[in-house]
């Protein structure tokens, strides 16, 4: 099964954070604060299990890279877990329209967002 996961925030803290517990449960971590990295780092590597992705971030917001991500033939299947601070249920239904496959809310509890990974494979 592949394991490894692209996180995108532009706070590195919580990458850093993330990346810990995610390392210690098997994971491959790569990561990235910027939105259009993150998809430049998708078109050139074809083998990650998920994104996940900060909804809340300044030069491109998450909403508008998982429009780019969807639109975009070779990456437009990666499945794609919303992250953010944003917990009000229309946030949640605001993240799937927008074509996240999942949603996690800030802080991030861990087992929410393990069981996450473990129903998108």
């Amino acid at each position: 099964m592949n394991k490894k996961i692209l996180i995108v925030d532009d706070d590195p803290r919580n990458i850093f954070a993330l990346k810990l517990t995610l390392k210690a449960k098997g994971y491959q971590i790569e990561s990235s604060t910027m939105a259009l990295e993150a998809i430049d780092m998708l078109k050139n590597e074809q083998n990650f299990a998920a994104v996940l992705m900060d909804m809340m971030m300044p030069e491109m917001d998450g909403y508008e890279a998982i429009k780019i991500i969807r639109n975009t033939p070779l990456i437009n299947e990666i499945p794609i877990i919303a992250v953010t601070a944003q917990a009000m249920p229309e946030d949640r239904q605001k993240c799937l329209d927008a074509g996240a496959q999942d949603y996690v809310s800030k802080p991030i509890n861990v087992d929410i967002l393990l069981t996450a990974l473990e129903n998108l494979s």
